[in-house]
């Protein structure tokens, strides 16, 4: 990496992933390169648990279908969720600014507290400090998730077949054009609402049908696109994905039309890929479409041998063309 100092573009896809892998990983763990996943793994004497850890800045703090602290929630809890963990603890460390209001930060603790009791989470310890006014935006929510990983799930980007399935489980982009359009103000997009859901009764639903299933990743930062190399890059395989499949809402297609985005790069917090046998893609499907969170559910490609490309995308018009890893944070600050 020749950058000397952090910008935004390593806050997500080709960016962060740089920054990873020749900055942060080499400082901390020093001649480990592990595959990265949603959550780490444990054995321990009751089974295996699951541990992970996030922060948010999301800007605004109150959004169309969220806010800061519903999302801190629905991130973490989703984050064990991919590893086929059941969530039960939570952490939550505040960093606020002075002068936030208090009604804001009430709402946002009422929201974050509402997510973990519906998913049967305890919010088990935290911290809170104050700093100046302008260092800190508002509020900053630091995270740390555990869960229990039942017997005979072992769930991973590297876990990908030639031939299997993959599946989305519902309409992409909402998240961050919800975003992008309140932060701009482009009123042709406004009725777009933000999927951050909490997903660990989707999930379980899912493997409950297929538990066979090879992997699963929230499709947040670099949305789909992100997820996709990274599955192919672990697993030594190639994606390809049919453009025709992939569930987009005619508002955010007409979004990304008129801002020249991909909606595979757009990010989302209440949507995941999931990698399921092909024999298996029509009871995935089934599974999620019977679940409030999976509505539009869909089987957007097949796993390949790997070819030149990890990503691509077979259009609408007959072609195929590369996916390219977002080579940056399209839009920063949206979790």
């Amino acid at each position: 990496m020749n950058d000397a100092a952090i910008r935004l573009a390593h806050g997500s896809g080709k960016g962060l992933q740089e920054l990873l892998d020749e900055v942060v990983l080499p400082a901390i763990l020093p001649g480990r390169g592990p595959v990265l996943e949603d959550a780490a793994v444990f054995d321990v004497a009751q089974g295996k648990l699951a541990f992970t850890s996030d922060s948010f800045v999301v800007s605004p703090l109150e959004f169309r279908g969220g806010n800061i602290g519903k999302l801190s929630a629905c991130g973490t809890i989703n984050d064990l969720a991919m590893m086929g963990a059941i969530p039960h603890y939570l952490s939550v460390s505040l960093i606020l600014e002075e002068g936030l209001d208090i009604g804001l930060l009430t709402r946002m603790l009422s929201s974050l507290r509402l997510v973990c009791e519906e998913a049967g989470v305890v919010i088990a310890c935290g911290d809170t400090k104050v700093v100046d006014r302008g260092k800190a935006d508002g509020m900053f929510i630091a995270t740390s998730g555990i869960g229990m990983v039942p017997p005979g799930r072992a769930l991973s980007a590297g876990n990908l077949r030639e031939g299997d399935a993959v599946i989305v489980s519902g309409p992409i982009g909402q998240h961050g054009i919800a975003i992008l359009s309140q932060r701009k103000g482009l009123r042709f997009a406004s009725q777009v609402v933000s999927d951050c859901a909490p997903l660990n009764g989707l999930v379980e639903a899912l493997l409950s049908a297929v538990p066979q299933t090879r992997a699963l990743r929230d499709a947040t930062r670099g949305g789909c696109a992100a997820v996709l190399h990274e599955f192919a890059d672990a697993s030594k395989v190639s994606v390809v994905v049919n453009e025709a499949a992939v569930p987009v809402s005619d508002v955010v297609r007409g979004a990304c039309s008129f801002l020249g985005l991909d909606p595979l790069h757009i990010a989302n917090e209440g949507r995941f890929i999931a990698i399921v046998p092909a024999a298996s893609a029509a009871a995935a499907i089934a599974a999620c479409t019977a679940h409030p969170l999976g509505e539009g559910a869909s089987i957007i490609g097949t796993v390949t041998a790997r070819q030149r490309f990890g990503v691509l995308m077979k259009t609408s018009i007959g072609g195929s063309r590369p996916v390219d890893m977002p080579a940056g944070e399209l839009l920063p600050r949206i979790c």
